[in-house]
């Protein structure tokens, strides 16, 4: 298989951008974009050579100032003043992952011959993805609307030598990396600052790291679930697939199915049981995990739309000699599914810290706190602190960002989507929730413990005797803290393809 990946108008899948992460693909421009490409900017070459019409952010200003013309000799001008005027990010720095999946959202849009983009200008963007040269860029500073204009504003500062960069793992001047490299400074030309500032890459960029962590949390999610169904030794019978057939939502019977296939084989499953039903935490997995995962199914059908899109303006069309000014620049269609993202993967975690408390409280043949001297020691009573403290902080940060909206400009952009907090808060999530899982994953581990002889799935017995490698028993008290950041380290690294 290649090891590079051509950016191309063909239609760009999740899956396809999960493979160019992990086999750290380069990127080329296909020889079809690059036509396109080149045919879009003659034509606004030509446009400008010819007539004296006004074009809104190529011979006007911007936002309020879009009625003032700007002379032809101040063009160029024009755009390298609006890059650097723009840069107003502040807060804290963007992740490195996260800025290449920037970095190639915008890559991707203006590939599609609608921008006016030179080829030296995004062939220079995709030179910065291929050396790992990756602009600073700050988490505040965007609205969603009029584009991420503040954060991609620092991603584009270090085509014109200014900004910073990391580069080899320092955080340099850019110019400091041009000049080692060998490249020169770009003077960005009529329409190019607005086409690499304006569009929802910032916005899209989190957006598609937290689904693409959210896939394999959906599958940790019922893992996890799974071990504590037979930790709390419940009753299999919520599972049976005529249950969800007749509700007919398919996130909830793929679930069921799902936690089925996990304790296949069990000996704690289908022992006798004294209780009659088991907590919601329990028994309401496949409605509960699978509602979340119906979720997951609809963003991503949004994401990906928003991934093979152009978003910038105004957007030419040299087929129909038109240069159109309007807004998709506005992320209200990715605002939306951002808060439905934090919402739908906060509920893992929610539930989550209800099998972790159900866990400890010493029913079912449990001790409590899952310790052998409770009293003496203490157990597991705190880690079910830490993810009730985080899974409060969770709900907090599914707040709906883009219910907000603050005028801007001089009231030109009297509407706005917030999509950039409501992505830095979904990618805030997905940390909480990771680490909410990971301690059940310990807890429902040591209430394992508790059942022996008896023995759970092969494919559960298999994984808790690798996790006992890193993490042992709990025969007394001990730093736990430790035993978490073991176990969160532990599940990045687990093969979940065996488990799905």
């Amino acid at each position: 298989m290649s090891n590079i990946y051509k950016i191309s108008n063909a239609y760009l899948t999740l899956d396809q951008i999960s493979q160019v992460i992990d086999q750290d693909q380069s990127l080329a421009l296909s020889e079809k974009s690059l036509e396109l490409v080149r045919n879009c900017r003659d034509f606004l070459d030509q446009k400008l050579n010819n007539s004296s019409e006004l074009f809104y952010g190529i011979n006007t200003g911007f936002g309020s100032l879009c009625d003032i013309r700007i002379s032809d000799k101040m063009l160029v001008e024009l755009q390298n003043n609006l890059v650097q005027s723009h840069a107003c990010g502040m807060g804290d720095l963007v992740p490195k992952e996260v800025i290449r999946l920037i970095l190639f959202f915008k890559i991707q849009s203006l590939a599609y011959g609608h921008s006016a983009i030179r080829p030296i200008t995004i062939q220079r963007l995709i030179d910065f993805y291929n050396k790992d040269i990756l602009p600073v860029i700050f988490q505040q500073g965007s609205l969603g609307a009029s584009g991420d204009l503040s954060p991609l504003s620092h991603l584009s500062l270090p085509l014109i030598g200014m900004g910073e960069v990391w580069y080899k793992g320092v955080r340099r001047k850019s110019i400091e990396v041009l000049n080692e490299v060998g490249w020169s400074p770009l003077k960005l030309q009529p329409k190019e600052g607005l086409a690499l500032l304006n569009g929802t890459q910032f916005s899209t960029g989190y957006g598609v790291w937290a689904l693409l962590k959210a896939q394999r949390l959906m599958t940790l999610a019922n893992l996890c679930a799974a071990i504590s169904i037979d930790a709390f030794d419940c009753r299999l019978s919520p599972f049976d697939d005529r249950l969800h057939q007749i509700r007919r939502h398919k996130g909830q019977i793929s679930v069921a199915t799902h936690i089925r296939k996990l304790l296949e084989g069990s000996s704690i499953a289908i022992q006798e049981k004294t209780s009659v039903q088991d907590p919601y935490a329990f028994r309401c997995v496949p409605q509960v995990h699978g509602a979340s995962k119906d979720a997951l199914d609809y963003i991503t059908g949004v994401f990906e739309n928003e991934m093979n899109a152009v978003t910038d303006n105004p957007n030419l069309f040299p087929d129909s000699d038109a240069i159109l000014s309007g807004g998709n620049f506005h992320a209200q269609p990715i605002a939306l599914p951002l808060d439905y993202l934090a919402i739908a993967l906060a509920e893992l975690g929610s539930i989550s810290e209800r099998r972790i408390y159900q866990l400890i409280s010493g029913q079912r043949g449990l001790n409590a706190f899952l310790t052998t001297k409770p009293g003496l020691h203490s157990g597991l009573m705190i880690p079910q602190y830490t993810a009730a403290s985080i899974v409060s902080q969770t709900k907090q940060y599914c707040t709906p960002a883009s219910v907000d909206s603050i005028t801007s400009c001089n009231g030109q952009e009297d509407h706005v989507s917030m999509a950039a907090n409501a992505a830095t808060k979904a990618y805030k999530v997905v940390e909480n929730v990771e680490r909410v899982l990971a301690i059940e994953f310990m807890t429902a581990m040591q209430a394992l413990e508790f059942r022996r002889p008896l023995t759970s799935s092969p494919i559960i017995e298999e994984v808790a005797a690798t996790y006992r490698k890193s993490v042992p028993k709990l025969e007394a008290d001990r730093v736990l803290s430790e035993d978490m950041q073991l176990t969160v380290a532990f599940l990045r690294e687990l093969d979940l393809g065996k488990f799905k």
